[in-house]
Parts: C-alpha cells; structure tokens; sequence
C-alpha cells in the first residue's frame, strides 16, 4: 500500500484542536497581537518584519488604497449595481482592472529599476554616482522611445504628494535601498533628457519602497491590489449611502447617439 501524498506548507494548517499559521498558534499568538499589515508582509516573505519595514510596508499600502473615481472604482460600482447580490463580482471587477495605467505601474517600476540595479557590477555609493546612472537609462529609455514607469501623473502634474512622504518615512526608518536611491535620482535628472519636469509618480515609489523591503518582485502588484481591495470596499460602502452608479449609468445610456458603422 501506497503511502498517501503529502503537500507541505509554512502557512496556514489545521488540527481538531488547533490551527498554525507561519509557525505559531493562530489564535494565540496572532489574532489580536500581529497586525494585518504586519501579517500581509510576513506571509508573503516568512520572515516577520521590524517595526521600521512594517511602518513603511503600512505607508505604500495606505497610499495605494484609494485615488478617487478612477476607472477600477467606477467599474465596481457599476457591477454592484448590476449585480447587488455579488460583492465578490464587483471586487473583483475593480481588481481585474490594476494593469499598467493603474495599479500596475507599482510592479512595472519595481522591475524596471532592479532590472537596472542587476546589470550593474558595482552600485553608486552617493548622489553624483547615482544621477550619472539616472542619467544614461533615461537617456536610454529615450532613444529607444520608452517611457520610464513611475514618471509623470495625469493629475499631480506639479508633484505627487505620496512621494516625499513615502521617501521620508523610509528614510526614517533607515529603509532606503538602491531602488529609492535610483528612483528618486531619476526624478533629479530627467529634466536634463526630456526639457520638462514630470513628477515621480506614488505608484512608481510604492514599487521602489517595496523592492527595496525585499519583498518577491513577481508579488509587487499583488500588493497594490491588497491595499486597493480596502479602497475598494470603501467605495461600495460609500455607494450604499450615497449611490452613484445609477447616474453614471445613465448619464451614458442617455446621451447614447446613433451613428454609422465604421469598419476597420
């Protein structure tokens, strides 16, 4: 007889009696002593965090929790008005919507400066090094006409608010690394390839911070998604008191105009 199959796991498991999660007792050791942010880090990582990386982890989850009506709000709304009895679908709708123009640009900047930082042999040990790098990828980006993620904002064209504040609570917490330190170089010397002024976007330094905590590249956008579903949520609670969705329903099916067929 075959012995039967066995599937390990350091998360969660559970006795009749007891349940264990990363090692310790669940209800003992967890639920009222180890905070969500805290938990959300030590879960993805194994490694529980210092309070330094937890108040910086913390900061890029509240900063990405909510940007106003934006499409992945709007879309939520939308579904729970068409289908109120699916919470999860409306979630869900908004959360599908985190890709490059939303959300997305976290993880998209995450890899591009790590994919930056991997090719070189040594790493700048102060600002002038630092811009110099800056420097030859924007020039880079540019002649090959790509745009740098995390540059530039639709709305916080005069600078995001999010990004200081991010820059200086990692600073505090002596949690700058090499993706703060080359992000915030481009931000220094971009001027100099574009002959403009773009802001360094909050969603670009929540990449760069979070890179930079050690957390699993190929995670960082599940983590925009982590602090959107909050927002999310928000946004639903909000709708039930003060609904929305109909008007932009109808704002659109009412002033609908017929036109000819244009094929491709």
């Amino acid at each position: 007889m075959t012995e039967p199959r066995t599937y390990e796991t350091a998360l969660g498991a559970s006795s009749r009696e007891t349940i264990t999660l990363l090692g310790t007792d669940l209800a003992r050791d967890v639920m009222g002593t180890v905070g969500f942010g805290e938990l959300a880090f030590w879960l993805a990582t194994q490694r529980r965090p210092t309070p330094g990386q937890v108040r910086v982890f913390e900061a890029v989850l509240a900063a990405l929790a909510d940007h106003g009506f934006t499409p992945t709000a709007i879309v939520t709304r939308l579904t729970y008005l068409s289908a109120p009895d699916s919470v999860q679908g409306a979630l869900a709708a908004g959360l599908l919507g985190g890709g490059s123009r939303f959300l997305g640009v976290t993880e998209d900047c995450g890899r591009f400066l790590d994919d930056v930082l991997q090719a070189q042999d040594t790493l700048p040990t102060d600002d002038a090094g630092w811009d110099a790098l800056a420097l030859a990828v924007v020039q880079r980006e540019r002649e090959a006409g790509r745009f740098v993620p995390g540059l530039g904002h639709h709305v916080h064209k005069d600078g995001d608010p999010r990004t200081p504040r991010l820059m200086q609570i990692a600073a505090e917490e002596d949690q700058t690394g090499p993706h703060l330190a080359l992000f915030a170089a481009i931000g220094r010397v971009h001027p100099q390839v574009l002959g403009k002024t773009l802001p360094l976007n909050g969603a670009g330094v929540c990449g760069a911070a979070l890179a930079d905590l050690g957390l699993p590249l190929p995670l960082l956008r599940g983590f925009a998604l982590l602090a959107r579903t909050a927002g999310l949520i928000g946004q639903l609670a909000e709708e039930l008191r003060h609904p929305v969705a109909n008007d932009i329903f109808l704002s659109v099916d009412l002033n609908n105009r017929s036109v000819a067929p244009d094929p491709s």
